[in-house]
């Protein structure tokens, strides 16, 4: 029987390369500190000996991973896909290594993950929006793990936050709506009560509802799950109310996008017979007939700050940094003026 070859070591690694041991440490922890050169060499007598760094022994003498954990809800949604996608290019840039989980919306599964990073050594972490249990925030502070929320902006709690104002932004679009004279009003969000964006965006349509004196019990509200599936069944919902509603919010793009292939079904005009908007302005949004009014978000924008306010504050030894972004509004073919008729 051929017994296995043993791992080469560092040892191997410098013998190869003419280097010392300490040489080819600097390379691996600190290649700024090493000639282009020697890092030349070093990396040629890696690749030929197929080497792997110990990242336990790393760890135990620095005390750090250089890795950050991120914990988002879904990874079915493309928002998260592309604010993640900068997140992982800026930390990889500086050096550190990215874990995603996904929670399915679970408060207990999001718990769990954020636990399980923790306990595989992640420096920091980045989670979606305020709400969770305040225990997990405690644990986090009491492993002097540092936590920035992301895709939300509110003053009102005191995580630091890289996002946007949900409820601000959702009011822009309501107004809009509102002012092209709709007042009977529908939305199809995702569901409320574990989610404190869907929360926000419910909150500025009836913030604009305010402003021209419409009762809020006259939004018809339909909360489903994430899908262009749900979003047209939810369509099919909230039209089957008599009298209909001349618009349908949704609280995203793919909800939005099910929302018009539903009305192309019902053999209903968008806008001429009802409006639909969307929320996000993921790629989709463009491509859907009618191009659907939306909300801009800056996906990557917020994934380079949460990313660089993460990396500053394992740095600096202090808290991250908060930064708030702007969503803006992108009116298009999918909004239209009230119904004559309705």
């Amino acid at each position: 029987m051929t017994l296995p070859r043993p791992a080469p070591t560092l040892m191997d690694v410098a013998k190869l390369s003419g280097f010392s041991t300490a040489t080819v440490s600097r390379c691996l922890n600190f290649p700024d500190q090493v000639s282009a050169k020697t890092r030349a060499l070093v990396a040629d007598a890696i690749a030929a000996l197929g080497y792997s760094p110990n990242f336990g022994a790393r760890v135990m003498a620095s005390s750090r991973t250089n890795t950050i954990g991120a914990v988002i809800p879904t990874m079915e949604n493309a928002i998260f896909a592309r604010g993640l996608q900068a997140f992982q290019e800026e930390l990889d840039a500086q050096g550190y290594t990215l874990l995603v989980a996904s929670s399915s919306y679970s408060a207990d599964r999001e718990a769990a993950q954020i636990r399980a990073l923790v306990a595989r050594g992640a420096d920091a972490l980045l989670l979606i929006g305020h709400h969770r249990d305040p225990e997990i925030y405690r644990f986090l502070a009491a492993q002097n793990v540092p936590v920035l929320v992301s895709w939300a902006f509110d003053n009102a709690f005191p995580q630091p936050s890289v996002g946007f104002d949900n409820r601000c932004a959702m009011a822009a679009l309501a107004r809009q709506v509102l002012v092209l004279g709709h007042r009977r009003l529908a939305l199809i969000s995702a569901h409320l009560e574990v989610n404190d964006r869907a929360r926000g965006r419910l909150q500025g349509i009836w913030d604009a509802m305010d402003e021209v004196g419409l009762a809020r019990g006259t939004l018809h509200v339909v909360e489903t799950s994430y899908g262009i599936e749900t979003g047209a069944q939810a369509f099919a919902e909230v039209m089957a109310r008599s009298p209909r509603p001349t618009a349908v919010l949704c609280g995203n793009d793919v909800l939005a996008a099910g929302a018009v292939g539903q009305a192309r079904a019902m053999g209903l005009d968008v806008p001429g017979d009802v409006s639909v908007t969307g929320f996000d302005d993921i790629d989709l949004a463009q491509v859907v007939y009618p191009a659907l009014s939306t909300v801009h978000v800056p996906h990557r924008r917020m994934g380079q700050l949460a990313a660089q306010s993460l990396i500053a504050s394992l740095q600096g030894g202090g808290a991250p940094v908060s930064h708030e972004v702007e969503a803006e509004l992108c009116p298009r073919a999918s909004l239209g003026p009230v119904p004559k008729d309705a």
